[in-house]
């Protein structure tokens, strides 16, 4: 299981869970050329180590464990993996 990036990163983007991540999965990085244009930041799946650091270091709560993404942002775990799918 992977961490997921949900809807409260949107418009926000801080980039404090990327400076934790060991394994360098979470995307896009400031200064990446994807940064600008993406409304959210994204963990890659296949990447996650599942550590969890980055989820105390998100200042809007929006990394959850995938077991526990609330319902409502279910879609994000797609996301998150197609994200990468196409980015990569």
């Amino acid at each position: 299981m992977a961490h997921v990036i949900a809807e409260p990163c949107i418009g926000t983007k801080d980039t404090s869970c990327v400076d934790v991540c060991p394994v360098d999965c979470i995307h896009p990085a400031k200064g990446e050329g994807t940064f600008e244009a993406a409304k959210q930041l994204f963990i890659d799946p296949d990447t996650c180590i599942d550590c969890g650091l980055c989820v105390d270091e998100c200042p809007v709560q929006a990394i959850f464990p995938e077991e526990d993404l609330p319902e409502e942002w279910r879609e994000y775990i797609q996301l998150n993996a197609d994200w990468y799918k196409n980015n990569a």
